[in-house]
């Protein structure tokens, strides 16, 4: 391997995420405008390119790869480039691939993505009941969702179920959602609403559930324990002693996660925003294009790094949305 990939905070950066698309067959109401308008295709990255982007960032060290969307399996032809990267994994240079899904598609892909060498998802999953499921996403539908998850644990994949928190929604569910997962073995992890693009009509702050009060709930029927576990990713984890349940809780806005922060993410036009929660970013697609030799790339990609800042400045303390960034996470991806 070259020199690794460096921060200026002495952090080495050895997670991607990757947005293969902005688009979505969900419109959920945290993440997206009912009425979207999408990028054009000729400005996306070809799966080609995506593949080789990748493949350079696992050149200079990157060990975990994790493709996003909008909802990844949309992507034509998606299988293509998983395909693809299982050769980093075959080599050992990769020693994970994953992704983050809606679950929409999992039961038609979930076999090839085993095939593929992917062994663990993340579904977004916000709530157990039919009609709300309906009303945060807009489009979706449960029982699709639910089929998914099925296929992907029948193909051996380990399941993790991510649970936005949202004020007045899934508040009263916190203990179903805790027990089906505790049933179905499927991990589970919360995450504070992040204040990421216009959604319409939606307020930011009403929408808000700080995981501490979530936290305080779940020690009302358990004995929590924190844990040390760091799977590389930006969630701490807690166990509930009494059934052995490990949750995690990803807290952007109640406790700032930066300072351990090896991720870097690049989106489906090849734009690589070193954090999620600031504006700051730099075209990889351009030297991607401007040569086949990847040297342009390789200086873009450093130089990108360098200018990685030390943290995030989400704040709701004040009621108002501070640290909103304009882009929709579909665009960045999750």
């Amino acid at each position: 391997m070259e020199s690794p990939l460096i921060d200026p905070f002495a952090r080495a950066i050895t997670y991607l995420r990757v947005s293969v698309t902005d688009r979505c067959d969900f419109r959920c109401v945290y993440c997206m405008s009912e009425n979207m308008t999408f990028l054009p295709k000729k400005d996306l990255l070809t799966l080609e390119e995506l593949d080789r982007m990748c493949s350079n960032f696992v050149r200079l060290g990157v060990e975990k790869l994790r493709i996003t969307g909008g909802e990844p399996l949309v992507r034509r032809g998606i299988m293509t480039f998983f395909d693809a990267m299982s050769r980093h994994l075959e080599s050992g240079a990769l020693k994970e691939l994953t992704l983050t899904t809606n679950g929409s598609q999992l039961e038609k892909y979930a076999s090839d993505l085993y095939a593929a060498g992917v062994r663990r998802i993340n579904v977004s999953l916000d709530t157990l009941d039919d009609e709300k499921f309906a009303e945060i996403t807009r489009w979706g539908r449960l029982p699709q969702v639910m089929r998914g998850i099925d296929a992907a644990q029948r193909a051996g994949m380990r399941v993790k179920i991510n649970t936005v928190a949202l004020a007045g929604f899934n508040e009263v569910e916190l203990f179903t959602l805790q027990a089906w997962c505790a049933s179905r073995d499927i991990d589970l992890t919360f995450i504070e609403v992040m204040p990421m693009g216009d959604i319409g009509n939606e307020d930011r702050i009403t929408q808000y559930w700080s995981l501490k009060d979530l936290r305080a709930r779940l020690e009302e029927r358990f004995t929590v324990s924190d844990l040390a576990d760091n799977t590389g990713g930006p969630a701490r984890y807690i166990r509930l002693e009494e059934t052995g349940q490990k949750i995690g809780l990803i807290t952007p806005l109640s406790h700032n996660f930066c300072e351990s922060c090896n991720r870097v993410r690049i989106t489906c036009t090849g734009e690589i925003y070193t954090c999620l929660g600031q504006e700051g970013h730099s075209d990889l697609r351009g030297p991607l294009r401007a040569s086949s030799d990847d040297a342009q790339l390789e200086i873009a990609i450093r130089a990108a790094i360098g200018l990685k800042p030390k943290g995030h400045d989400f704040d709701y303390s004040r009621q108002t949305a501070a640290g909103q960034v304009s882009r929709h996470m579909s665009h960045t991806g999750g």
